[in-house]
């Protein structure tokens, strides 16, 4: 098994609001600890007295759930406790059904979600009572609220305190709940309201930068691409000359490299130790980059029948680490396979004298180096 990581930001504090006070923090699973992160925020909230309120999206969780049981002890407590419980999330329907039931029963508040709609989202809203106001906690990720599958799939959450994102959540959760109609988001971008429109925005603005200045460039990382309208969007900007990569784990129905369509376009998955689950979108904007994170794949159904949700990431250390996990999926030369325009994918071999570079190895490696480093400076300052 890796090694996962004590996130540092978290040692210093005695409460993770605290740690998350001091700025926003993204998490990387399972090369950090997932138990020691997320489950911790939902456990401490659960436990915390100045906590009024915690609501979440559960689309898969574990049998045993530990954060379930932290929402129950909430609930127990007088929290307010809002839980959307998807039925339809396929081969855990039996364990969603069971624990709906416990949540109920505890005094939860447990909705369904939305009809005609799976809730695929992964949010976690706690508000806490801090001096003479209300203080929002938000956690919006790329995977399911399971200390199980965080061993073996790879995410990415983002902790924040951010007022904007709190009230774009608070409205979520009364448009999942039923308390409200539609809702106007600031800066979440929620399927199917409007994040096919935004991504279509962010490609085409792409395009234009290409035609003004030659700097059009996209990096997507997801699980799959079948949306055919995105994939139009995708050939038309590779006509334009926008340079695009995308890392696509599954199914991937854009060709790349044919000539006149996609040439401009190289599409790899990475197939190694860990399941790569995140999904990341980069945006080069001519050198004022757009960085988003979210539940969504560029898939129809992601898009236009589900309800999801991505956020832009602001934090300057949070894009820097995006940007460089990007580059180590692009530099891969040993779990990377390319998709020819023929559709039978390549695996990527060093060339002769090259260094292998195993993205699951570089990772593991960062998250041993700074264990070490963090264990050295304890040491010190002790």
């Amino acid at each position: 098994m890796p090694i996962r990581l004590r996130h540092r930001e978290f040692e210093d504090e005695d409460n993770i609001f605290a740690a998350i006070r001091e700025g926003d923090i993204l998490l990387h699973h399972p090369y950090e600890s997932f138990a020691a992160s997320v489950q911790r925020f939902i456990e401490e909230a659960s436990a915390d007295p100045k906590v009024v309120a915690i609501k979440m999206t559960l689309y898969r969780t574990s049998q045993d759930s530990p954060i379930v049981r932290a929402l129950i002890r909430a609930a127990e407590r007088g929290k307010q406790v809002a839980v959307l419980v998807e039925l339809k999330a396929r081969f855990d329907e039996e364990n969603n059904i069971e624990w709906a039931q416990r949540l109920e029963r505890a005094g939860a508040h447990v909705a369904y979600g939305l009809v005609g709609l799976k809730t695929h989202a992964k949010t976690a809203l706690v508000v806490r009572q801090e001096k003479d106001r209300l203080r929002t906690y938000c956690h919006v990720g790329t995977g399911n609220y399971n200390p199980k599958t965080a061993r073996l799939y790879t995410d990415l959450g983002l902790l924040t305190c951010r007022d904007d994102i709190g009230a774009d959540l608070i409205g979520l959760f009364h448009h999942l709940t039923g308390y409200a109609p539609e809702q106007a988001y600031r800066t979440l971008h929620v399927a199917p309201r409007d994040l096919r429109g935004e991504f279509v925005r962010l490609i085409r603005r792409e395009i234009d930068h290409q035609r003004l200045s030659g700097t059009g460039r996209i990096i997507a990382k997801m699980n799959a691409l079948d949306d055919t309208g995105i994939i139009r969007e995708l050939y038309r900007a590779s006509r334009a000359g926008v340079k695009i990569d995308l890392i696509i784990r599954g199914h991937c129905r854009l060709r790349p490299g044919i000539p006149g369509v996609s040439e401009t376009i190289r599409v790899s998955s990475i197939i190694g130790r860990f399941l790569e689950h995140s999904r990341i979108f980069y945006f080069h904007n001519d050198g004022d980059a757009d960085l988003l994170i979210g539940s969504a794949d560029w898939m129809r159904r992601n898009l236009d029948d589900r309800v999801e949700v991505v956020t832009r990431v602001e934090d300057e250390t949070a894009i820097a680490r995006l940007k460089r996990t990007l580059s180590f999926c692009l530099e891969d030369n040993r779990l990377a396979w390319d998709l020819g325009p023929d559709g039978h994918y390549t695996q990527r071999e060093p060339a002769p004298g090259d260094p292998i570079r195993a993205l699951h190895d570089t990772l593991m490696h960062r998250a041993r180096r700074r264990t070490a480093e963090d264990d050295r400076a304890w040491s010190l300052a002790g």
